[in-house]
This record gives C-alpha cells, sequence and structure tokens, in this order.
C-alpha cells in the first residue's frame, strides 16, 4: 500500500551523510532536521518502510541534540491495521 503515516515529513538518510558515508556536522545534522519540522520543540518519531533506515535517523538525530524514538514497527507494522488513517501526497 503506497502511503505515509499522517503528519509524517520525509528526509532521506542519504541526505544526513557526506560524499565518504560518515554523518554530516551536528549543526548541518540540525539545519536538516528543521528543515522538515524537526527542531526539537515538538517529539519526533522516526520510521522508514520497516524500521531499519529509520535508526539511521535517531542516531544522527541525537548526534544534531534533537530528542526522537524509533517507531520499529514502521509502515509495514502500520498499515497492518486498516483502522489506522494513511495519507499520500506531499501533506
Amino acid at each position: 500500500m503506497a502511503g505515509h503515516i499522517p503528519g509524517a515529513r520525509s528526509l532521506a538518510t542519504s541526505r544526513l551523510l557526506d560524499g565518504q558515508g560518515r554523518y554530516l556536522p551536528a549543526a548541518e545534522l540540525r539545519g536538516l532536521l528543521a528543515g522538515v519540522g524537526a527542531d526539537g520543540d515538538e517529539p519526533v518519531a522516526a520510521y522508514c518502510g520497516s524500521g531499519v533506515t529509520a535508526a539511521q535517523l535517531v542516531l544522527a538525530a541525537h548526534e544534531a541534540g534533537v530528542e526522537s524514538a524509533l517507531y520499529p514497527g514502521s509502515w509495514s507494522h502500520w498499515i497492518t491495521d486498516t483502522s489506522r488513517p494513511v495519507a499520500t501526497g506531499p501533506a
């Protein structure tokens, strides 16, 4: 099923890394996170298709000083309950 959890914002894990596979400096990570609304003022949860790549975002957020939580079931768990809402499109 295509879609995303309502209210979710996308930040590809590839954007967290420099050209050599290392995390960007903390200030740059904070800027990327703030750009998707994760500035530390509100709770942040990370998810992906199965929870694996979202763990990278949680680590990057930690390095940037932004508290976050991993939704380990991620999208594959979310869609197992048909009563949960599913959003499509950029919003």
